[in-house]
């Protein structure tokens, strides 16, 4: 047997199909064998609270250790892990092709799946993450969504937290009254037709839920980034990833979003497009995490495969763009530097810090890299029960970022980005409105990019 992290991780299917993977039984001794593995380990005792939380119950357990745990304590474990991947891409020496093959994440999911298909999902949680609807529901009526959401918002966010188990002081993603989808179809874009990449390439954006509802921002500077280098593009957004039921370890609701959106997504591909995915855990899930998922028979198989195949991640077609064909004259400097976190589902994607690489095609970079989890986890990070565990677990990063005095504080995952911007303003003073000093200005990296070619969307 060879030692561990000597060779590339692999990551086996989940056989969410297969009955076995239900049996509550066969579940336990697997969550034993991994745990029993992990506590005699313990490389992963500074990443998010599963890890201390096992610890911790086989520490108290005295000498029986595992054996003196208590199967019903595993499921604190398992709430506090945000799948952030991070313990299978970055330390677990024991992944496959090891022989004992660990994949924590993986197991985790799969405890949820037999939690849900046992219990149900959490009806708060479900609606909660019902990301679609949501967006087209408070679409007509973002100003109002947007004001009952807010955080200081003393008569709304006491009832949000009571009827939905959001934490009070956790921020949302704030509406938009036009998706990216409608704002590309009504603001066309011309091609600079004397940019190296010009009628070479061609993109089609995956919006993703968040760019799509939330922040358009992101994927319109994008498209204003590509034709200033000359690459026509087009948006399509068929549906949600399905990452937010993944967290909850609906697989049969993952499947179907993988269908809708490769069989969307396939006609593009097959008229030379390229596709770009906007939101990191977005791109994960197209290139990484479906073909995991999606059943061999499965009639959309080859379209998920096709498509895995052609997703970028946005900083990684940028700087694709730069180092194939060359990008467009034109960027400037931005004062102030750029304090920038790599968000972890970019790390999982195994393609290197494409952010860091992107921003550093700009004149004069001034970068501080963090390369450690922000806390938030998605829908996890705002639950009454999980936002101050998010913040502890975030505060290294909005500690580092806070003393690098950059202007700027960027993250590939624009969740987090507010998040960290939270644990700033705790740390800053000026959660209570107090204020120590001044904030920086929180903006996804592509749109620094944007800014550096002097474009402002």
């Amino acid at each position: 047997m060879r030692e561990g992290s000597l060779e590339a991780p692999t990551r086996h299917p989940l056989d969410w199909q297969n009955p076995d993977f239900y049996d509550e039984a066969k579940l336990d001794a697997e969550m034993r064998r991994v745990f029993d593995i992990c506590h005699g380990c313990r490389r992963c005792f500074n990443l998010c609270d599963s890890f201390p939380r096992l610890f911790d119950l086989v520490d108290n357990a005295g000498d029986a250790e595992l054996h003196g745990v208590k199967s019903e304590d595993f499921k604190g474990v398992v709430d506090a892990c945000t799948l952030c991947d991070m313990c299978f891409m970055t330390k677990c020496p024991y992944v496959p092709p090891h022989a004992w093959a660990l994949d924590f994440p993986h197991l985790m999911v799969r405890y949820r799946a037999v939690e849900a298909k046992k219990e149900g999902v959490p009806f708060a949680l479900r609606q909660l993450t019902e990301t679609d609807r949501n967006g087209e529901l408070a679409r007509p009526f973002a100003a109002v969504a947007n004001w009952a959401s807010a955080e200081t918002n003393s008569v709304t966010r006491p009832l949000l937290a009571k009827i939905a188990g959001v934490h009070k002081d956790a921020h949302l993603p704030k509406f938009n009254g036009k998706t990216l989808a409608m704002r590309a179809k009504a603001e066309p874009l011309a091609l600079n037709r004397e940019a190296p990449a010009f009628g070479k390439r061609k993109a089609v954006l995956y919006a993703t839920c968040y760019a799509n509802y939330n922040d358009p921002a992101i994927g319109m500077a994008t498209r204003a980034i590509l034709a200033r280098n000359g690459i026509e593009s087009e948006v399509v957004y068929p549906a949600c990833c399905g990452m937010p039921q993944l967290e909850q370890g609906d697989l049969a609701k993952v499947d179907a979003r993988a269908a809708k959106v490769a069989d969307a997504l396939g006609p593009w591909i097959e008229k030379g497009y390229d596709v770009i995915a906007l939101v990191p855990s977005c791109a994960l899930m197209l290139k990484l995490e479906w073909p995991l998922i999606v059943p061999k028979d499965a009639r959309h198989r080859a379209a998920v495969e096709k498509l895995a195949q052609a997703t970028f991640d946005v900083s990684e077609y940028i700087v694709d763009i730069a180092r194939r064909e060359g990008l467009a004259q034109g960027l400037e400097p931005l004062p102030g530097g750029v304090a920038l976190h790599i968000a972890c589902h970019a790390r999982a994607q195994n393609m290197g810090q494409k952010a860091a690489e992107m921003l550093r095609l700009i004149p004069k970079a001034d970068l501080k890299v963090i390369e450690r989890c922000s806390g938030h986890g998605g829908s996890w990070g705002v639950l009454t029960e999980n936002f101050p565990v998010a913040l502890k677990v975030g505060k290294p990063v909005a500690t580092q970022a806070l003393k690098s005095g950059k202007a700027f504080v960027a993250s590939e995952c624009p969740i987090a980005g507010p998040h960290i911007m939270q644990g700033i303003e705790r740390l800053n003073g000026q959660a209570d409105g107090g204020g120590a000093g001044p904030m920086p200005e929180n903006l996804h990296p592509v749109q620094l990019f944007a800014r550096a070619y002097g474009i402002t969307v």
